[in-house]
């Protein structure tokens, strides 16, 4: 174990953090892409059950599931630009730490912009 170097990619620092998370988003934002292509087609094949999954989607546990895929969509895009900035900027690498907590924090205040509005949204009709 004394030979292991310290401080080494993917061994529990922000760059590792980062990707998991850059991960997940994007495999959360994946299938919800699925999801609207699918129930999209389905005004095509069957109008009625259409109208019923868009009824479904009306409910508060949905929009509590769209408040996270919202979330979920400000980090993925922003860390995205991260990773850009990392493989295009020649002082990219250095300031991959940095730029990993901006990144955090403007999603969390983007979110902090949307979340109360569309949250009152939500439970305003139940």
């Amino acid at each position: 174990m004394a030979n292991r170097p310290a401080g080494t990619l993917y061994r529990g620092k922000v760059g590792m953090w980062s990707w998991v998370l850059h991960r997940i988003t994007g495999v959360a934002i994946f299938f919800f892409l699925l999801v609207h292509v699918l129930d999209t087609a389905l005004v095509r094949i069957d109008p009625a059950g259409y109208d019923a999954v868009i009824a479904t989607y009306k409910t508060w546990y949905i929009g509590l599931g769209e408040t996270g895929l919202v979330a979920a969509i400000l980090f993925h895009s922003l860390n995205g630009i991260r990773i850009i900035l990392i493989d295009f900027w020649r002082k990219g690498a250095k300031f991959q730490n940095v730029m990993f907590w901006v990144v955090i924090g403007l999603a969390v205040l983007l979110f902090l912009g949307f979340a109360p509005r569309h949250l009152i949204n939500v439970f305003s009709h139940i």
